[in-house]
């Protein structure tokens, strides 16, 4: 495996790994994202056994020590498996999360205290960067999701949403709506619950120019009319039963 690395928007890079053995015949992508500034911030650290990989990506835009901040969509292991690697390797990086993934999972297993984070609470990472964290409880996942969202570039950092199969271009122009539907049928991934629309529906309004997909090629174009048709199909999910082959 080989970590490759893309700028998808001014100061943002995305990370990829491609493991053609997960959701094998098609493969599957691990996407992180450095935003540079005085203060650099890694969205997803990776699982542990992807840290080498993904240390060494992010040594080649920066010296490790300067990293400051690590945060992550969820709780999981391919996004914040490795955050104690990076704790370890970055001596000043505070992990930065929401105030529930703090509360119920990151107080007890992070080896440095976190940061936690408000719904809509800022950070500044200097020259001209400003992230915003946003709550998307159950949004795709559990009740600790979030996104985040760089201002300066409007670029939002998809988490989970959009995931999809393959092996595909760093940034694309094409549609990530389909192929995103197609691996919610397959998988059956996400916590399907009424409130799934509205809170897509809300990140539309932010009318991202960039969407940093976690599984799948990042986006560029419309953003929030991405946002409006997925939302529109987890509705399609949440109202028309679910039929299981036997």
């Amino acid at each position: 495996m080989q970590t490759r690395i893309n700028e998808i928007a001014d100061g943002i890079y995305r990370l990829s790994t491609f493991v053609p053995e997960v959701a094998a015949p098609a493969g599957f992508t691990f996407n992180q994202f450095l935003v540079l500034g005085d203060e650099p911030l890694l969205f997803h650290t990776g699982p542990r056994k992807m840290f080498p990989l993904v240390r060494e990506a992010v040594c080649r835009l920066i010296q490790v020590e300067q990293l400051r901040w690590i945060t992550f969509g969820h709780v999981e292991a391919d996004e914040c498996g490795s955050m104690n690697e990076w704790l370890g390797a970055a001596p000043w990086a505070e992990v930065a999360h929401g105030m529930t993934g703090c509360m119920v999972q990151l107080n007890d297993l992070a080896n440095r205290a976190p940061r936690g984070l408000a719904h809509g609470e800022r950070i500044e990472l200097g020259r001209g960067r400003t992230i915003r964290y946003l709550d998307t409880p159950h949004t795709p996942h559990g009740w600790d999701a979030g996104v985040i969202y760089e201002e300066a570039s409007g670029t939002l950092l998809c988490g989970d949403l959009f995931t999809q199969v393959g092996d595909g271009p760093a940034l694309t122009e094409g549609d990530i709506v389909g192929p995103a539907i197609a691996a919610e049928d397959m998988f059956g991934y996400s916590c399907l619950n009424p409130a799934m629309g509205t809170t897509i529906r809300e990140l539309a309004k932010l009318a991202p120019r960039t969407l940093a997909l976690m599984h799948g090629p990042s986006f560029s174009g419309n953003g929030a009319a991405a946002l409006r048709a997925l939302a529109d199909d987890y509705d399609r999910c949440i109202t028309v039963p679910q039929l299981k082959a036997a």
